[in-house]
């Protein structure tokens, strides 16, 4: 058995795993989602994905219910890091690296310029 080089990796999971993160968290009534493309960027991801919740609250539970999507949907359970404070969590499925935000934590870090200088390679969702 020969190691698949990234190159020919099969993308049309990851695809699929982000159509459904978009959809759930439009549904959920997330705000201002984008995301980028990694692909050929980065090792972390083939795809990241950042929106916001107008409150802790509600940024808690966008997580919560896409976490629970995922596991429905693909049988897994996606690594997720800072729901108790509800500011900024991070989600993580391999694939997909999924950041929701409070809108002020959001505007301080400002991860959609570190990762799209340009803003060309940006999608609204």
């Amino acid at each position: 058995m020969t190691a698949r080089t990234p190159s020919q990796k099969d993308t049309s999971i990851s695809e699929s795993l982000l159509s459904l993160i978009l959809t759930s968290l439009e549904s959920d009534k997330a705000e201002d989602i984008v995301q980028i493309d990694l692909r050929g960027r980065s090792s972390m991801g083939d795809f990241m994905v950042i929106c916001s919740g107008r409150s802790s609250r509600q940024v808690a539970a966008l997580a919560e219910k896409l976490v629970d999507k995922i596991k429905q949907t693909y049988g897994f359970t996606a690594k997720v890091e800072g729901k108790d404070t509800g500011d900024w969590v991070l989600i993580d499925t391999g694939d997909v690296v999924v950041h929701v935000f409070r809108p002020e934590v959001r505007d301080f870090y400002q991860l959609e310029k570190m990762w799209m200088p340009g803003q060309g390679d940006a999608k609204p969702a």
